[in-house]
């Protein structure tokens, strides 16, 4: 009779003391944006369930015969539409100086332009709305009254056209102008990692520059440039302080029209120019409105989340 004799265990590796405690401090650092996120999300739910069941006789910011809902709605609309006219604009910006940056531009050249648009993301977003009200504003008036005079029919240039230049267009410019670096800085970036095999593989084929950008350059940062869309619409939705410098809104307006005096109103403005004199259950409601945009971001993002995981072979990242 023949007996086996027992397997070695394989002794385990002992982690070192630096090992282990950066193992635990990067673990506690990531659960800490759960925990972030967790607090943030029941204080906003707690502090907004009065909100929701109340009228214009519990809360005097809310419209005579209105109730929050109808309160919240459009300001909504201002938030999206505001941002996305933002991402319609900065979108073929950003992906046009990223291409330049990484596949037209001298080295020292883009080395430079890289620095600059990467100091944009500095300036703070009071220096924005300084400018867009006094140099863009007067700026583009004259180009809005041309507008309106021959493009009137069109509903989007539907006049009266504002005597400002402060309109929701405008504003759509400033968010345009500040969501640009972030979105310019990841399409480089992911511009850049195109495999070099794939881009000399297309120029050996005959393709041109452009050619072997539309076929190997863009396909491959899709999902980078999804993940920037998305980077810079949350900005979009959130920024404050801009916007309510230069939007000459109307509360409670719903309109499509880019160049009129009256503009609806975005979330973000509106906590920030109302909250210093709400009292009682009017707190409640600005509450109630940032759990909206909370959620309103939330929601962007994962339905970006989900559009990148279905294109996850173009992206070098995943």
């Amino acid at each position: 009779m023949t007996t086996t004799a027992p397997a070695r265990s394989q002794p385990k590796a002992t982690l070192r003391l630096g090992d282990r405690v950066f193992s635990r401090t990067a673990v506690a650092a990531g659960l800490m944006i759960l925990v972030t996120l967790a607090a943030v999300a029941i204080f906003l739910i707690l502090r907004s369930i009065p909100a929701f069941g109340a009228t214009s006789e519990d809360a005097s910011i809310l419209p005579a015969g209105e109730n929050f809902w109808g309160y919240v709605w459009p300001l909504v609309f201002g938030t999206v539409w505001a941002a996305a006219l933002a991402l319609v604009i900065a979108t073929p910006l950003s992906i046009g100086i990223a291409l330049f940056i990484s596949h037209y531009a001298p080295r020292r050249l883009a080395s430079t332009l890289g620095y600059i648009v990467d100091l944009l993301a500095a300036v703070p977003s009071v220096v924005f709305g300084l400018w867009g009200i006094l140099v863009l504003a007067p700026a583009v008036q004259p180009i809005y009254s041309w507008l309106v005079e021959n493009a009137g029919w069109f509903p989007l240039f539907a006049g009266p056209v504002s005597a400002t230049g402060r309109t929701i267009l405008t504003a759509a410019i400033v968010l345009a102008v500040m969501i640009l670096p972030i979105m310019t800085a990841i399409c480089r970036e992911v511009f850049l990692q195109t495999p070099v095999l794939h881009e000399e593989a297309a120029l050996a084929l005959g393709a041109t520059r452009w050619e072997m950008i539309r076929t190997a350059v863009l396909p491959f940062g899709r999902s980078g440039i999804i993940s920037a869309g998305v980077l810079g619409l949350g900005r979009a939705l959130g920024e404050t302080m801009a916007v309510a410098m230069v939007l000459s809104a109307t509360p409670g307006l719903v309109s499509f029209a880019l160049l009129q005096s009256a503009n609806p109103q975005t979330i973000a403005a509106n906590i920030a120019l109302s909250f210093p004199e709400a009292y009682g259950v009017n707190i409640n409601v600005l509450i109630a409105t940032g759990l909206i945009l909370f959620v309103v971001t939330f929601a962007v993002n994962a339905f970006a989340r989900w559009i990148v995981s279905r294109r996850r072979e173009f992206s070098g990242a995943n």
